[in-house]
């Protein structure tokens, strides 16, 4: 990086940072949906899913069309949102585990310097019970609605812990209404908001509202509720564009969203990209993304450089001026060089690790209609057995081997995977240029042995951090 960018983007930062604590500091929404692939968007090209609400948004904001979910699959990448780090330091292998409470989230962060904080919809980073030490409430959340993994319509969601079911509701309106109806008591005491608001759209099973399957009466039944789930999802978004704009704190509000992984297998869209959700190849990974903060960003903008769901984190805190506290390493960096324009790529590497191990299965209506029953005996629930486990340091340590699966390392436009057999346990390894070949078509790691060389030993230096880290040591 030369000298006169590095010291433009600090101008950039400095900026940011004045006016954030001038007195009248940006409220901060996080939203996300629940497996929409980077192709299920109309703005992206879908030649049936109607979402004018996104497209409007992505026409006049800011839009990344090279953003990235930490991980293919959900629970990894939303750990990732909340502390800014590969979801693999923090234990978070796979759906279903919990994140540990020695983690520091953005929430507890934001929380700390000022602002009022609050969760709503899927949480799936463990127990949403009472004495769970996984519920949003323990890490930074002073309001949360929430449920242990996606909801359907009507569903029900632990109001801080307490089972409430949310009969003739769609999904995406029970986060966004709680949302709303908390942002408005908020409001009231004349602190700064951070919301963060995960759907549980459009993951199976596929049940959408009436309104939004009259829009898909020529498809397939199948196909209408996914995509009529998405639609829901455009509504909601919608809804709480138009409420914020009532409230007079749409222009001062950051407004992020995302979806958590690559497109379903068969059903989704990747826009044409290799694979889809559970696999690390680009379908698996790439999602839509669209920040708005129309105070800051009054002009719309396309974003062709990477970003990363553990992006998020040092992005915040970047435009609010406040130092990431402690001796956590974070794995992603603030894009605020890239959304100002003062950069056309990301500064650091990306690294990607999906681990071989089985999920923890999170029924969770199942779990919900079961706490609601007891709780209207007068008795509560304990947390899940396997989730308050696998809050634990594993004994022994774990390895590199121990651990397993597919990882990836992007530098540029370079991409080399490291592929675990699943049987044999042996490594295979991809090189593709994705300047050349988007799509991951062609390997050419036999064409340019020096940068397959030299990316598998920064892939194994980062996969040694990261189990330094996952094993308790000191963050370097």
């Amino acid at each position: 990086m030369t000298f006169a960018l590095r010291s433009l983007i600090v101008i950039v930062s400095s900026l940011f940072a004045v006016s954030g604590f001038a007195g009248d500091r940006p409220h901060v929404i996080l939203v996300m949906a629940d497996d929409q692939g980077w192709g299920d968007m109309g703005y992206n090209g879908h030649p049936v899913i109607q979402t004018p609400n996104f497209d409007e948004a992505a026409a006049s904001g800011i839009r990344f069309d090279h953003f990235y979910a930490a991980a293919p699959v959900c629970s990894p990448t939303r750990a990732s949102v909340l502390t800014g780090r590969n979801p693999n330091r923090l234990g978070v292998y796979q759906w279903g585990y919990p994140i540990r409470p020695q983690e520091m989230t953005i929430a507890e962060v934001l929380k700390e310097n000022g602002y009022t904080t609050g969760h709503f919809g899927k949480w799936h980073l463990g127990s949403v019970r009472n004495t769970s030490e996984s519920k949003p409430g323990n890490h930074g959340f002073d309001r949360w609605v929430s449920a242990p993994n996606f909801y359907e319509n009507g569903g029900t969601l632990s109001d801080e812990g307490t089972a409430v079911t949310y009969e003739g509701v769609e999904s995406s309106f029970i986060a966004v209404g709680c949302a709303l109806d908390w942002i408005k008591g908020a409001l009231e005491e004349e602190k700064p908001i951070f919301a963060v608001i995960w759907f549980g759209s459009p993951h199976g099973p596929h049940i959408a509202a009436d309104e939004d399957l009259a829009i898909y009466a020529d498809e397939e039944e199948k196909l209408r509720h996914f995509y009529g789930e998405i639609s829901g999802m455009d509504r909601a978004y919608g809804k709480l564009g138009e409420e914020l704009d009532a409230m007079g704190i749409r222009d001062n509000t950051l407004l992020w969203y995302c979806s958590d992984n690559g497109a379903l297998p068969k059903i989704g869209s990747t826009g044409g990209y290799r694979g889809n959700k559970g696999l690390v190849y680009e379908g698996g990974l790439l999602v839509p993304s669209i920040l708005e903060w129309p105070a800051k960003f009054p002009d719309h903008r396309v974003v062709k450089g990477r970003g990363n769901t553990f992006d998020i984190f040092p992005t915040v805190l970047d435009v609010l001026g406040i130092e990431t506290p402690g001796k956590h390493v974070l794995d992603g960096e603030s894009l605020v060089p890239l959304i100002s324009g003062a950069a056309d790529s990301r500064s650091r590497s990306m690294g990607f690790w999906h681990s071989a191990r089985r999920g923890i299965g999170t029924p969770s209506e199942d779990w919900m209609q079961g706490l609601k029953a007891a709780q209207a005996e007068g008795k509560d629930l304990p947390p899940n057995e396997a989730v308050v486990a696998a809050m634990k340091l594993s004994d022994p340590a774990e390895t590199v081997e121990s651990v397993s699966g597919h990882s990836a390392w992007i530098d540029g436009d370079w991409k080399l995977h490291r592929i675990v057999n699943r049987k044999s346990g042996e490594i295979s390894f991809e090189l593709y240029d994705l300047g050349k070949d988007p799509r991951e078509e062609k390997d050419v790691a036999a064409d340019h042995p020096e940068i397959a060389k030299k990316m598998k030993t920064a892939l194994a230096e980062w996969m040694d951090s990261v189990i330094h880290s996952l094993n308790g040591g000191e963050y370097q």
